[in-house]
């Protein structure tokens, strides 16, 4: 049998399954119809614009029982209802008469009608067309089921150009078409539109403006400080917060205008919000992170472009080199606020870094201009409180930081006392941000603190108080083997610290390494971890010949009692280092305490 050679055919398309496709996958919710059917009158009014210039609106109207858009807007002939609104994916927007307009409208993928099978069955359109000249009006009916009619109207069904969308809803979307929530839905999304929109519920009260006020930052304003408040209170009323600063955006290559709001409680690092985008004057999406940088976590902008490209669903925004030279040059304007605050406010700048100096600190590190403007302004914890880089390096020359939270909390008391200048470098940027201290304040030198410079601080005992103690140190040593752990005697304040265990994590990280490879001696692991293996630096406990405790422990004769008190001080020590105990540890911590208790009560006793 032999097919014939042109065997081309049509897709058939399942509406019912499309709509279910756009409701579970491409919407985020069914309230969208409505920005769908604005959307489609805004554009429609931009074409009558163009086409003649005049003074056009939408009207919207809901009393429960159907919803209705009407606009003065270009309207349809007979063939472009069977071209457009019958066809999916084929948008009016993209007829080559007005190809080179399409930037002026909001919607341009053809699918925006098919958002109102969401919330109803059928969609009842009448049009008439402001291109041609006494043409009639047009009425389409479209069914979920994708079977659709068109007919033509006497003119009286349409007086003027313009075209009317309704609807009646089905029972289960009584939620998003109740008059009510209708309005709500038309403010939400149609707020900041440049044509005017009215909203009636079918009762005997007149029409009431949707978008009467326009966008705070088109408005003039007496006084610089006047402004600041009114975007100030706009930026409250949509956000719901106060802001501790307002930075105005305007961005004329592509029409960007819109406020970005200094958030007043720090948040996680990290932690992109939503931003508030409008495209040419439609609210596009409320999480629109994408607009900024990703440190910039600490405000919340709202913004009405008139160059960003909406995805399909016209709910987020299409990634391409205009977004990203938009987010580029919105990043800048960010950065010279907080030059004119550094430069100008001291004030501001004080309560800004208070609240957000990790993003700050997340910007520094990629940011030399940043870095070189407030990296002495930063805080940071030291053994002097928490103080600014500044502060902090008149008093210390020298600045050591750790690299690690543990590592600093083991010293701090220490070195505070032994007149060292320490940072805590194991928070996040923090290491790194200090270690270029000297690039901004080259008379100050940065080190990383390791045992052998806070031990090279500590006063050695005489000779004799150490020949007395050789027998219990020896003990002390042979108790705490097993966690390779040395032990010394030292004086240095402050007398109430009995000990100090000087042990980093890359300390033990190798010691359990070694571990690891004798126990796997001769097999493939093994190997792997001797060929690795390094000289595994042990821990070491430094014992306070000041603090009367260690004076007594370290003159006990009976070896299990300076056993057990070795094992105290360690427990002890290991306790206040904060770092993580292991088993062991917890085990030694335990047995200690019970040991001493019973020696005490035997001694009672």
């Amino acid at each position: 049998m032999t097919l014939p050679e042109n065997n081309d055919r049509t897709f058939q398309v399942d509406l019912r399954g499309l709509v279910d496709l756009l409701s579970h996958h491409l919407y985020s919710s069914p309230r969208v119809y409505l920005r769908e059917l604005l959307q489609n009158a805004v554009d429609a009014l931009t074409a009558r614009n163009n086409l003649e210039a005049g003074s056009y609106g939408i009207r919207l109207y809901a009393d429960g029982a159907t919803v209705r858009v009407e606009d003065d807007g270009v309207g349809l002939t007979e063939a472009d209802v069977h071209s457009f609104l019958a066809t999916i994916g084929r948008s009016s927007k993209r007829a080559e008469k007005i190809a080179e307009q399409r930037a002026d409208f909001i919607g341009q993928f053809g699918i925006g009608l098919l958002s109102c099978f969401l919330v109803a069955d059928e969609i009842h359109v009448v049009s008439r067309s402001a291109r041609t000249p006494g043409a009639p009006a047009v009425e389409w009916r479209g069914r979920g089921d994708g079977s659709y009619t068109v007919r033509t109207l006497p003119a009286s069904a349409r007086p003027q150009p313009g075209t009317t969308v309704t609807l009646t809803p089905r029972a289960d979307a009584a939620e998003w078409t109740r008059p009510a929530q209708v309005h709500a839905l038309a403010r939400h999304f149609g707020s900041l539109l440049r044509h005017p929109v009215t909203f009636a519920d079918g009762t005997s009260g007149p029409a009431v403006p949707v978008n009467a006020e326009p966008a705070p930052w088109s408005l003039t304003h007496p006084t610089p400080g006047a402004r600041g408040r009114a975007l100030a209170a706009y930026g409250e009323e949509v956000f719901g917060f106060k802001p501790l600063d307002t930075i105005e955006l305007d961005l004329p290559a592509v029409g960007l205008k819109g406020i970005a709001c200094i958030l007043p409680e720090a948040v996680p690092s990290g932690r992109r919000h939503g931003h508030r985008v409008h495209v040419k004057g439609m609210l596009l999406s409320e999480q629109a992170p994408e607009i900024l940088p990703d440190w910039a976590f600490f405000v919340r902008c709202v913004v009405d472009a008139e160059s960003l490209r909406p995805t399909a669903s016209r709910e987020a925004l299409y990634e391409d080199d205009t977004l990203a030279a938009v987010r580029d040059a919105l990043a800048d304007r960010l950065r010279e606020w907080i030059a004119k605050a550094a430069a100008s406010d001291p004030d501001l700048l004080a309560r800004f870094l208070q609240v957000h100096h990790l993003a700050v600190k997340s910007l520094a590190v990629h940011d030399d201009e940043i870095l070189r403007m407030l990296l002495p302004w930063l805080p940071f914890e030291t053994t002097d409180g928490h103080a600014t880089l500044d502060e902090f390096s008149r008093t210390h020359r020298t600045v050591l930081v750790t690299n690690s939270v543990e590592e600093f909390r083991q010293v701090a008391a220490i070195a505070s006392a032994a007149g060292l200048g320490v940072v805590n470098g194991g928070y996040t940027y923090d290491r790194e941000l200090v270690h270029r201290l000297p690039e901004i304040r080259p008379e100050v030198s940065v080190a990383d603190l390791d045992p052998e410079t806070l031990t090279a601080h500590l006063d050695p005992v005489d000779r004799e108080t150490e020949m007395a103690a050789a027998a219990y140190l020896a003990r002390a040593r042979d108790a705490l083997a097993v966690f390779d752990c040395d032990v010394a005697l030292r004086s240095f304040q402050p007398a109430s610290a009995p000990a100090l265990l000087v042990d980093s994590r890359e300390a033990r990280h190798e010691r359990t390494r070694s571990q690891l490879a004798r126990e796997q001696d001769g097999g493939l692991w093994g190997g792997i971890l001797g060929h690795l293996r390094q000289e595994a630096p042990r821990a070491q406990l430094i014992l306070n010949q000041l603090n009367p405790l260690v004076r007594t422990a370290v003159a006990i004769d009976e070896p299990e009692l300076a056993r057990t008190s070795a094992e105290a001080l360690y427990g002890q020590a290991a306790l206040l280092s904060r770092r993580p105990l292991r088993p062991a540890e917890s085990s030694l911590i335990n047995r200690s305490f019970l040991d001493l208790l019973a020696h005490a009560l035997r001694k009672d006793s």
